[in-house]
């Protein structure tokens, strides 16, 4: 992907005025709801999300371009900390003025459009160039929900995106999050099919809450069965030494 030729654009970090309407468009991909809130889900339940830390859905992210308000709403974000209560972020968010801008972004690809590799610089400009020239996130994900297709791009050091390779695992390397990104293929809420998931270092999957507490009332089962096998071979041991003629010490 070819970026937009760098050039000087007056930026302005300031808060969105109180009458601004907020764009209310409808998700354009119905798995998008999902797939956001099985990456947060597993982050909260491996503890990654710290009281500071914020991920957004659909959610306006907000800057002044040359004059003018732009917000863009990308289907996932991570924004490590912010530094004013949560209640001031409900309607937008502005990075810079109320915390630190998002490390990563994600778009998941509908059928309708191309928006989210648009690098129009001009008014009302494209995703990618606001997310690589005016947010200048690290990390910008496009996923294909039907294929699994992920697309990874990180800034290099001409502040430009850079398509990355996988690992051998087909995986990504999130050097913020300590975190590897990659496709799983299964069932989650009885929906089948194409899932964003996150790894740890030792390349141990993070666990759904879901996942956990099946996999808590399988250790609670065989725990269980541990402790009936004991209390058999304790009965069978008392059946013994009573046969001896050995009373057994309850």
């Amino acid at each position: 992907m070819t970026s937009v030729t760098s050039a000087s654009y007056d930026v302005k970090w300031e808060k969105l005025p109180d009458d601004f309407i907020l764009p209310d468009d409808p998700v354009d991909n119905i798995h998008q709801p999902a797939l956001a809130a099985a990456l947060t889900d597993s982050l909260e339940v491996a503890g990654q999300l710290s009281d500071t830390a914020v991920t957004t859905t659909n959610y306006g992210i907000f800057a002044t371009v040359n004059g003018k308000i732009v917000v863009k709403a990308p289907d996932w974000a991570y924004i490590p900390h912010i530094r004013v209560p949560k209640e001031e972020i409900e309607r937008s968010y502005t990075p810079q003025l109320q915390g630190e801008p998002p490390i990563i972004v994600m778009e998941f690809l509908s059928d309708t459009n191309g928006h989210e590799y648009s690098i129009k610089p001009t008014y009302p400009p494209g995703k990618w160039f606001f997310y690589e020239k005016i947010l200048k996130v690290p990390h910008y994900i496009i996923f294909e929900p039907y294929s699994g297709l992920i697309e990874h791009y990180q800034l290099d050091e001409s502040a430009g995106y850079k398509i990355q390779s996988s690992d051998d695992n087909g995986r990504y390397w999130i050097p913020q999050l300590q975190l590897y990104l990659g496709l799983w293929e299964g069932t989650r809420e009885q929906s089948k099919g194409y899932w964003l998931r996150w790894w740890n270092e030792a390349g141990e999957l993070l666990l759904w809450g879901s996942e956990l507490a099946i996999e808590e009332r399988q250790k609670a089962e065989v725990e269980k069965q541990k402790a009936e096998v004991e209390r058999q071979k304790a009965e069978r041991l008392a059946a013994q030494l009573r046969a001896a003629g050995i009373e057994p010490e309850l």
